[in-house]
């Protein structure tokens, strides 16, 4: 069977991505308008069946309450090929975030945001998945869509998924998805060999005490004192105990306890995050972390409760997946528009997929020059450009069709 050449293949894909570009525009907004926090994504899952359905694409039975499972197959291959998959993969979630921009599609949700770029994600693999039922003459295997619900909570829609057989059922080759990044330029991608996101892990600290009157101090045994000494203590951790070449991040994020000037509170509670590249040193810091909290209360003779949620696992590029998604992308990009990621700190569980499958997670780029101060993740401003939706939708696209062409 003659395959088409790669370029012209490119060429089709990039015509196909600009065609339905306001398409893709349009269905974003909808998802934006109406973001769900994780876990209740129960609209935008209904709004993905439905566009899928209309596309000629059934989902597959449903694995969790929300999320979107289905399968384009190609009919590209040759009857004596075996026959592979490629999957590809979107966050559907949103945050709780009250939106503060003032373009006219809005988050309609109170206190919830797309603040996070899900509803690019979404949008762009739904416009990808367009392409890829308009082209399956050429799509020699079958490309699995993920839908999934969950990312922004632990433990995230990721492993839930995993547990209930999504990878031993369909059985993927490999696995790409891609995030929403404005310090990267618009129609470029970043990626990174190895590990690319950190560990994370939640830390709450409860530390208990005997409060009083404040203008009798040696009377209580205060608690608001020894937490300061324990934030100032969990610090040496990353400082002394994590080699300098290793990253490492641990932030205490909120106190509170007491709410009088003239009290002194019998409780102090703190949370925070530990953020590691290495599973080794993380599961070093855990326990020096527990010890130096009791060792330091014991000091100040009160008791803390120290508990570490873990969180997501390092997410780890399986390095032949990435060269070749680095190829892909300069071959329908350009050389120019394909950017080296130095390792982040922030964390995903795309990480669990990569785990079972290989594959690459990468960032494209939303970034534009004079972009606002306050246009950044996570943030009520954050305002991505739409033109990334097509570079998204084609190179998605493109990266699937190749990939089931040479491994086929």
């Amino acid at each position: 069977m003659q395959v088409e050449p790669f370029s012209t293949l490119a060429a089709r894909v990039r015509q196909a991505a600009k065609d339905i570009y306001p398409e893709v525009v349009t269905l974003r907004r909808e998802i934006h308008r109406h973001p769900e926090l994780s876990y209740q994504e129960h609209r935008t899952t209904a709004f993905i069946r439905q566009y899928l359905e209309g596309i000629g694409i059934e989902s597959e039975p449903q694995l969790l309450e929300t999320g979107i499972v289905a399968i384009i197959r190609g009919t590209g291959a040759s009857a004596s090929a075996e026959r592979r998959m490629v999957a590809l993969r979107a966050d559907i979630d949103a945050l709780p975030v009250q939106e503060e921009n003032a373009h006219g599609f809005c988050s309609e949700t109170s206190g919830c945001m797309h603040a996070c770029g899900h509803d690019m994600h979404t949008a762009m693999l739904m416009g990808a998945a367009k392409v890829l039922a308009g082209m399956r003459d050429v799509l020699r295997g079958d490309v699995l869509l993920i839908f999934q619900p969950a990312e922004e909570k632990a433990p995230g829609g990721a492993k839930p998924l995993i547990d209930a057989g999504l990878l031993t059922t369909y059985r993927p080759s490999a696995i790409f998805a891609q995030h929403c990044f404005p310090t990267v330029p618009t129609g470029s991608i970043a990626l990174c060999k190895g590990s690319f996101m950190a560990a994370a892990d939640e830390l709450y600290i409860t530390v208990y005490g005997q409060g009083g009157h404040a203008s009798a101090p040696h009377r209580t045994r205060d608690p608001i004192l020894a937490s300061a000494h324990i934030v100032t203590a969990l610090q040496h951790l990353v400082s002394r105990l994590s080699p300098p070449h290793e990253s490492a991040v641990l932030s205490i994020c909120s106190i509170n306890g007491g709410h009088a000037t003239n009290v002194i509170p019998g409780k102090v509670s703190m949370s925070g995050t530990m953020r590691t590249m290495n599973e080794e040193l993380r599961s070093r810091l855990h326990e020096r972390l527990e010890r130096t909290v009791k060792q330091v209360a014991d000091a100040f003779d009160v008791q803390a409760e120290v508990e570490i949620r873990t969180g997501y696992p390092v997410l780890f590029n399986d390095p032949d997946m990435t060269d070749f998604a680095w190829d892909a992308g300069k071959e329908f990009l350009g050389d120019l528009n394909v950017q080296r990621s130095e390792p982040l700190m922030t964390a995903e569980d795309f990480a669990y997929y990569l785990r079972e499958c290989p594959g690459s997670f990468w960032q494209i780029g939303t970034g534009v020059e004079n972009s606002a101060p306050g246009n950044n993740l996570h943030s009520p401003t954050f305002d991505p450009d739409e033109t990334t939706l097509e570079t998204g939708v084609g190179f998605m696209s493109y990266l699937a069709l190749k990939y089931l062409s040479v491994s086929n």
